[in-house]
């Protein structure tokens, strides 16, 4: 897909919503709450968070207790966030926050010029399990 020039984009960049971020003080007492009350299933754990699978969809809620800025909720997919970081930059994003690493590659933060943050991952490495 190409959008006109108004669009300013070179084709799909977001490919789909990978993870919804929810941080809680207690990743047990999370996983179990969630588990019991929303019925979803763990799907994967590290020291500092745990994937979430739902039945209908490979998204992931990933509760987490890491100190991110608020509104970085929803994490969409793309392929190379770095690629696509300067790809945005030079379509108008603010870059709130530079590429960094995260344990499936690549993680970043970005503004659309509505004052929307636009956090974005790619996972070139692999998922998780």
């Amino acid at each position: 897909m190409r959008w006109g020039k108004r669009g300013g984009t070179i084709g799909r960049m977001l490919r789909k919503i990978d993870c919804v971020m929810l941080r809680v003080p207690d990743l047990d007492a999370a996983v179990g709450y969630h588990g019991r009350v929303f019925g979803l299933g763990q799907l994967w754990r590290d020291e500092v968070s745990v994937g979430m699978g739902m039945p209908e969809t490979d998204a992931e809620i990933v509760l987490h207790t890491l100190d991110l800025p608020p509104g970085q909720g929803v994490h969409y997919l793309v392929d190379d966030v770095p690629t696509t970081v300067e790809q945005c930059r030079s379509q108008g994003c603010v870059v709130r926050r530079e590429p960094f690493a995260i344990a499936n590659d690549w993680c970043a933060v970005l503004e659309d010029p509505f004052g929307n943050a636009i956090s974005i991952l790619d996972t070139s490495t692999g998922l998780r399990t």
